[in-house]
């Protein structure tokens, strides 16, 4: 099995930042059992992770695969919106758990945001039983140049 490992520097980085978050408070927070189980979870446990990680780039699309047409909606906010809708309706169908689904990939901005009252990611780990996994890329690049 290969292993990730980031350099001192950018995983300080990447923890002060992501600890100024409010979204961050309740993972920050959470108990080591909990960091175990997961951490167990990720990588015993049978099942699928699912990539609910869209970008503002890549919305658009996926919006209009699942049938919400861009007039439906004015500008990014709305957009993200309609995005958010259709993450927790798919989080929050009864089949999406933890014996089905290992863990979740979540772009930053569903960590902004709540579900069933809870933050995004509380949600996921307490009433499912899914890992979330913040996605920290911002999506691809426009391109330049030709």
């Amino acid at each position: 099995a290969q292993a990730f490992k980031l350099t001192r520097s950018p995983a300080r980085a990447f923890t002060r930042t992501f600890a100024q978050r409010d979204s961050a408070v309740p993972l920050l927070a959470m108990a080591a059992s909990d960091r175990k189980r997961q951490f167990e979870q990720m990588a015993s446990q049978d099942g699928f992770v699912a990539a609910l990680d869209q970008s503002g780039g890549s919305t658009p699309k996926a919006l209009r695969l699942y049938g919400i047409e861009d007039s439906s909606y004015k500008g990014e906010v709305e957009m993200m919106d309609r995005m958010h809708e259709m993450r927790s309706r798919i989080i929050t169908n009864p089949k999406f758990d933890g014996s089905r689904v290992v863990a979740a990939i979540l772009f930053e901005a569903t960590m902004d945001r709540e579900i069933g009252g809870l933050p995004s990611a509380k949600f996921l780990w307490e009433m499912k039983q899914v890992v979330p996994i913040l996605k920290i890329d911002q999506g691809l690049a426009e391109e330049k140049d030709g």
